[in-house]
């Protein structure tokens, strides 16, 4: 395994796979039982008008009168149309108990994704996501939607087309089985080497993602520095892999097709001699031997089918076990577990004990950081690029997991409060997204009951309500993507306009004013300043002025607090963050 292939999200286990279909299938059992009885009702009409065929033959040999003969030609026309009715319905019960599997599956597998840490989602590459919850599902989809209710169909008529051999004569059941173990070595040939196949396929083709998607967002950056051929070789090495693991893939479902037919030619060559010697010794009738013979011959279609969808099935089943890996993710890891309730009371206290902290197998970035934020207390973070400012607050807002020490809020480790983290405590970052839709609704994406009139005082205490009233529909208006574009001073006021709605009881801004210019940044100051009042707030402050207006300054320095106190003590002390602030001052 590679060492990008080690960063991957978690792939379960076929054991594991089959286990969690199993029990999604036990939590339907009448639509389960419902499904089988009506594939196998389609499979008992299909055999009985090759049954009744070998009836007819007999009566034929018996010059039996034509009016003798009418009740087997309407009985193979019932039996034709009572098959056609339930195969359609059996086909449409087995889809469709497939996409409610899947949806299951799908919204599982979304909201764990949905609610991975940043750091996992970065090591994995958003290639490996985006596959899973693209090209993964959309390969269940279809194997669910045709590729499993004709395999159904096929392996009902298969194990009722043999009884019906067995049941004319065992001895002609035993001739046809004969070529079964040919169909089991086949099987077994091709198994073991075609499963390791499928499932590098599919990682090679996140990895084909990854190289695209990583390209195309960084567009811009890649022209500019004229890497252009170097991106495009790793995109034409990725997708040569993905090509060359496709081919070798139908190469061998090839030579596996010639074994699968040489088992048919063994099997009905069998059945037609047993046939012979056991008319010849009055065994079995002519009719009775041609039935079998049909139904053996008949098996060549639904047996075909269930061998050569076996390239579908393998690469439904790698599908599935990347989506189930990713909705087996533990609960520490997506938060979704814990005592439900929150911390009591007023904005509780935010502490960070011991907090160290690296990226991957990268070098360490916080070397034991303690930190304290009282209630109600406003703290600004400072200091060089990459002094470990972010890092810090996406730790204290659990958006990341410190490789040591803890992060407590209200005396409460985070990993305690569960699925409710995200209430009490709210991040606003630099980059910030504006999702495509009505103005009103990404507001509301805090909380989808907030009323117009509360995202309009929002709007305005953060300083927004103005533009946002200039736009042709207010609030209704459609911005993002396929709407009216909005600045990126214009993003940050909405999202600190979020915070408000959203009502948390801690706020971490991680230089979430940075995008304003200079003609936007007071604005944008004094949207923050009526975010963080009243709460619990540590701020990364890309303006010193926001620093100078906090109640207390952290000075973070490679990765260690070197400094803190009150703004005005701090530039007294003629230290780190006193330099800082006199070339802040020039430079203004």
């Amino acid at each position: 395994m590679t060492s990008n292939e080690s960063e991957l999200l978690p792939i379960a286990s076929a054991g594991r796979s089959w286990r969690w279909l199993g029990a999604q299938l036990r939590d339907v059992p009448g639509r389960v039982a419902l499904t089988v009885a009506v594939s196998v009702g389609a499979a008992i009409a299909a055999v009985v008008p090759v049954r009744v065929l070998g009836v007819l033959v007999d009566r034929v040999r018996e010059q039996a009168p034509m009016s003798t003969l009418g009740w087997v030609v309407a009985l193979i026309a019932a039996a034709a149309v009572v098959g056609g009715v339930l195969e359609g319905a059996g086909l449409h019960l087995v889809a469709r108990l497939g996409e409610t599997v899947l949806a299951r599956l799908r919204e599982t597998v979304l909201a764990r994704v949905l609610t991975l840490p940043p750091e996992t989602v970065e090591r994995a590459g958003h290639g490996d996501v985006l596959s899973r919850v693209g090209d993964d599902v959309a390969v269940l989809a279809k194997a669910l939607g045709s590729v499993v209710p004709q395999l159904v169909a096929a392996l009902m008529l298969v194990v009722v087309s043999v009884a019906a051999m067995v049941g004319i004569d065992w001895r002609l059941g035993l001739a046809g089985l004969v070529a079964l173990p040919m169909y089991a070595l086949a099987l077994r040939w091709y198994l073991p080497r075609s499963a390791p196949l499928y499932a590098a396929e599919r990682v090679a083709m996140g990895e084909r993602s990854q190289a695209l998607v990583s390209s195309m967002h960084g567009v811009r950056t890649v022209r500019a520095y004229g890497l252009d051929t170097a991106h495009l070789s790793g995109i034409d090495a990725a997708s040569a892999r993905a090509r060359d693991l496709t081919v070798g893939v139908f190469g061998l479902f090839t030579r596996f097709a010639g074994r699968a037919n040489r088992a048919e030619f063994v099997g009905l060559a069998a059945l037609l001699v047993a046939g012979f010697v056991l008319v010849r010794a009055d065994a079995v009738t002519v009719g009775e031997a041609t039935a079998a013979a049909l139904l053996f011959h008949r098996l060549f279609s639904p047996l075909g089918l269930l061998l050569f969808t076996f390239d579908d099935v393998q690469s439904a089943g790698a599908s599935l076990a990347r989506l189930v890996g990713v909705a087996d993710l533990p609960a520490a890891q997506t938060r979704e577990d814990g005592p439900s309730d929150e911390p009591r009371g007023g904005p509780p206290a935010l502490e960070l004990t011991g907090v160290r902290h690296r990226y991957a197998h990268g070098p360490e970035v916080l070397h034991g950081v303690d930190l304290k934020v009282a209630p109600r207390e406003t703290v600004a973070l400072v200091g060089s690029t990459g002094a470990g400012k972010s890092t810090v607050a996406a730790a204290a807002a659990g958006v990341v997991t410190p490789t040591s020490g803890e992060v407590r809020i209200g005396g409460r480790p985070l990993y305690e409060l569960g699925a409710r983290l995200r209430r009490c405590v709210v991040v606003v970052s630099q980059e910030v997204h504006v999702f495509g839709g009505p103005l009103l609704d990404d507001v509301r994406l805090a909380r989808p009951d907030a009323t117009v009139d509360e995202v309009a005082a929002a709007l305005d205490a953060v300083g927004a309500g103005e533009w946002v009233r200039a736009l042709d529909d207010g609030v209704h208006t459609v911005v993002g993507e396929g709407g009216r574009p909005v600045t990126a001073a214009q993003a940050q006021q909405l999202a600190l306009a979020r915070v408000l709605i959203a009502d948390p009881q801690v706020v971490v801004l991680d230089e979430a004013t940075a995008e304003a210019g200079s003609a936007g940044a007071r604005a944008l100051e004094a949207a923050a300043a009526v975010v963080t009042r009243g709460r619990t707030a540590l701020v990364v402050a890309h303006r010193l002025t926001q620093a100078a207006a906090a109640d207390r300054v952290v000075v973070l320095e490679a990765g260690r607090v070197v400094e803190e106190g009150p703004h005005a003590a701090l530039v007294a002390a003629g230290g780190r963050y006193s330099r800082l602030w006199r070339a802040w001052q020039g430079g203004a």
